[in-house]
């Protein structure tokens, strides 16, 4: 399976996966329509499907006008500010887009109607987990989240992360400080600068990497927890407790 990241914005990737017909694509996540029409011009591609992971602007602005172009389904969470839905999915269903076959995790914590879709060697995960960080927690709580990541952390290491923006090198910037002698983060941390100071995209990451830099899914591990606890203080040693402190940490820093 193919894909290719379409930028938008300032630092947001939109997903288009090449489908088992070469001519069509399926996008993830269209926030604006104009660089998908490019691409897809450039590329001699039209959309198949759409695929949305929750309800930001920056996630879903562009796809009425992609509709009035190219009529086609458009799949995402239960959420009538989506209005362009044609079908909606949850927890456990299991849908053919594109020839392919997609797992739907509900992972509420950046947004209570986060979903993620998932298919043997590719997470897109929209904002729930982002290369060395995750989304802020805008509606969700800490209990929701941790088990969003708990979900996602129980797939194959070889799992490719394909997330929705380009804070990569922010978010090592930040797990230096919870794990400043995590030799393994040391090492990724110094290859992400180089390709940002060539304007190269980051992604995708894959899971078992991130299980090995990223604070946010390593709650549970003895570093994380003591960074944790020196820095609010004293930190319950629970999953939730620990990732509330680094996400308030983080969003403090």
């Amino acid at each position: 399976m193919r894909v290719h990241a379409i930028e938008a914005f300032d630092d947001n990737y939109i997903w288009a996966i090449e489908t088992s017909n070469n001519d069509t694509v399926i996008i993830v996540d269209p926030g604006e329509a104009k660089p998908v029409q490019q691409w897809l011009k450039q590329n001699n591609k039209s959309i198949d499907s759409i695929l949305v992971t929750h309800h930001h602007y920056d996630h879903t602005g562009g796809i009425a006008e992609l509709l009035q172009e190219t009529p086609c389904q458009v799949i995402g969470p239960n959420n009538p500010e989506i209005k362009t839905l044609t079908k909606t999915v949850s927890e456990g269903d299991t849908v053919t887009v594109g020839g392919i076959s997609w797992q739907i995790f509900s992972t509420p914590g950046h947004t209570l109607d986060h979903i993620s879709f998932y298919t043997p060697g590719f997470l897109f995960c929209g904002d729930t987990l982002f290369s060395g960080g995750c989304g802020r927690m805008f509606e969700g709580t800490p209990e929701q989240f941790t088990r969003s990541l708990l979900k996602l952390r129980k797939l194959p290491g070889e799992t490719r992360v394909f997330c929705a923006h380009e804070y990569t090198q922010a978010n090592l910037s930040f797990a230096l400080k919870v794990e400043p002698n995590n030799a393994v983060l040391q090492s990724y941390a110094e290859k992400v600068k180089m390709l940002r100071e060539q304007d190269l995209i980051t992604l995708p990451s894959t899971l078992q990497l991130e299980l090995a830099i990223n604070p946010f899914l390593r709650f549970d591990q003895k570093s994380v927890i003591a960074a944790a606890s020196e820095h609010a203080g004293s930190v319950k040693n629970t999953p939730e407790d620990v990732f509330y402190t680094i996400r308030q940490w983080k969003d403090n820093a």
